[in-house]
């Protein structure tokens, strides 16, 4: 937070140590919470950053991508780049959110000026990703309700929706002119899939109403801000491994599980030899804690100034981690099941994306015992996964309205709450093309050129404005004024030198290993891709944007305007010099550093 006026005004003077008037200096305190609302309890913080990181990729990506990767030697990789990347970025937006408690926007726009534009991007992909991630939470609710009943409906091929003549009751195997009876009904039941993104066919009336539910729900979780999403954050970020946990034991009971358990963790060593093992790892530690999305420096604006975020870096790492392994062996296992029963290698269905939670595991619901109790508590764990992932996407986008048009929209709009009602609606306007029966094409190049391709070009230039132009001294120095420590040497040498490595690795590697979208084996035509690439540069645009902006705006020589951009305006000399920032029951905060004329 800035020095206020009154520190301000004092360019004449020097310092001087004054006793602290801890009464006055209290309400200060309280004044300045006031302005901005904090998290009820560290546990709330917590919660809710362990609910954003772990999402349905820790379910449907991680434990493909260790499979196909080297099973157990997967690990080598995976936890390597968790230790030399994860964790460290993951803490230095936690450090930038909680020290200028502001949005990605304005911490960014303090930190480096002159890339104040990666901010922005930062929350135009984030919205861009919650129009058609809360698509999936519609899914979810349409099988949640879909699974009530005492058969399931893609158990057989004896519905409407049914193509009998390639239709099979269980996986086909290598016979590829069939379908399983749970993939027919996920084409045909759930899309009514038309041939191509050319063919929108009409809306979906029944994925739009869910869709309007799944938004409703949203709404309800973070009208409040903080105050309310940090009590819904209680039951969404810890429901799930209930569910993961009870599914596990079910699921190691049954024929072949072991078999299914082993082909995820057997390692193949010679995977490690593999560039593209390790770009995996880096891109996968990188995408499931969330980095570039704004989504953590967003909720750690909402700490204390004192919150120990190294401690909450460490656990939302390990459980994000945690998650990930344990779901592959509930995954797995599951898998092993269905192979034993049809009489087919693990390889032939095991599968990632979406298909996995929506195609494979239904089936595999389908033909375990206790159906009817398994299949709803599934479909809700999925929910609940996705729910809170979508809660910090979304509360990125009215964190910066917030802290850019406060006072105005609150003229216009009179109440918190009806801003949040305006950014759902928006999004859930924005989201309609994804619930038409062409839907499924518009969401795969959505996440394609979102996820993939946008997310890289903002991390690299976000570790590049943090780590090399602010700075690794200024980082630890921030990191200092609240923990009271130094950060020790190796989150400096990671912040300096693994963390930009790593991540431009990935981007180079992402660049040249570049395929454009498809879905299954349908080829998206042309001018698909253009509006692909668009979406892209909707988010991308903003860096040079920013840049140009900032440079324009300064005085003197081309070279003179380019070095002032590149100044930070975070003052840290004089953040000491805010009661918010003394710990008041510290004998020795009975002295403060003030500025006086």
């Amino acid at each position: 937070m800035e020095v206020g006026a009154e520190n301000s005004s004092s360019d004449e003077g020097g310092y001087a140590l004054k006793p602290l008037d801890l009464k006055v200096n209290a309400e200060k305190t309280a004044e300045a919470e006031a302005q901005r609302p904090t998290w009820s309890g560290r546990l709330e913080f917590i919660l809710a950053s362990v609910g954003y990181a772990v999402g349905l990729g820790n379910v449907w990506r991680f434990p493909y991508l260790c499979y196909s990767s080297g099973g157990g030697a997967f690990m080598i990789p995976y936890l390597i780049m968790l230790i030399l990347c994860g964790i460290p970025l993951l803490f230095m937006e936690f450090a930038i959110g909680q020290y200028t408690r502001l949005g990605p926007v304005h911490a960014l726009a303090k930190i480096c000026p002159l890339l104040k534009g990666v901010g922005l991007a930062t929350v135009v992909i984030s919205f861009v990703f919650s129009t058609y991630y809360n698509v999936l939470m519609s899914w979810a609710l349409f099988y949640l309700f879909n699974s009530f009943g005492a058969t399931l409906p893609w158990m057989s091929c004896n519905n409407t929706w049914n193509t009998v003549g390639n239709c099979s009751n269980g996986f086909p195997g290598n016979a590829t002119h069939l379908q399983s009876a749970s993939q027919q009904f996920f084409d045909h039941r759930l899309l009514e899939k038309t041939s191509g993104i050319e063919e929108a066919g009409g809306l979906r009336w029944e994925l739009f109403g869910y869709l309007v539910i799944s938004w409703v729900i949203v709404y309800l979780c973070i009208f409040k801000g903080v105050k309310s999403t940090g009590k819904v954050v209680y039951f969404t970020a810890v429901f799930p491994y209930f569910i993961l946990f009870a599914l596990l034991i079910n699921n190691v009971q049954l024929p072949g599980a072991k078999n299914g358990i082993l082909y995820f963790v057997t390692p193949v060593w010679s995977k490690l030899f593999e560039v593209k093992v390790w770009v995996n790892a880096a891109a996968q530690v990188f995408n499931s804690i969330g980095i570039a999305f704004g989504s953590m420096i967003s909720m750690a604006s909402y700490n204390k100034f004192n919150n120990n975020i190294l401690r909450d870096t460490l656990i939302v790492s390990f459980a994000n981690s945690f998650t990930s392994i344990f779901a592959g062996f509930v995954i797995f296992s599951a898998i092993g099941y269905m192979a034993h029963i049809h009489n087919l290698p693990v390889d032939n269905i095991a599968t990632d994306g979406p298909g996995l939670v929506f195609v494979v595991y239904p089936e595999v619901l389908s033909t375990m015992p206790v159906f009817q109790l398994w299949a709803p508590l599934f479909f809700f764990m999925l929910l609940c996964l996705g729910l809170d992932s979508q809660f910090a996407t979304v509360e990125v986008a009215i964190t910066f309205i917030k802290d850019e048009f406060g006072p105005i929209i609150l003229r216009f709009l009179k109440r918190e709450e009806l801003l949040a009602l305006a950014v759902c609606v928006l999004g859930f306007i924005l989201g309609i093309p994804h619930v038409t029966k062409g839907g499924i094409y518009v969401f795969q190049l959505m996440d394609h050129y979102t996820a993939v391709v946008s997310l890289m070009f903002l991390a690299f230039f976000e570790v590049v404005a943090v780590c090399w132009i602010f700075g690794v001294p200024r980082i630890s120095l921030m990191v200092k004024r609240m923990l009271g420590k130094t950060p020790n040497i190796f989150f400096r040498v990671c912040w300096m030198l693994f963390c930009p490595m790593l991540v431009l690795c990935i981007l180079i590697s992402s660049i040249i290993q570049y395929t454009p979208v498809h879905y299954g084996k349908y080829t998206y035509p042309v001018w698909a891709e253009w509006v692909g690439w668009g979406i892209s540069l909707v988010s991308i645009v903003w860096i040079p944007l920013g840049a140009i902006q900032e440079i324009c705006n300064n005085k003197g020589s081309l070279l003179q305007r380019h070095k002032t951009a590149m100044i930070s305006k975070v003052d840290l000399d004089a953040e000491d010099s805010l009661p918010e920032k003394q710990n008041l029951d510290n004998p020795a905060s009975e002295i403060l550093l003030t500025s006086v004329a």
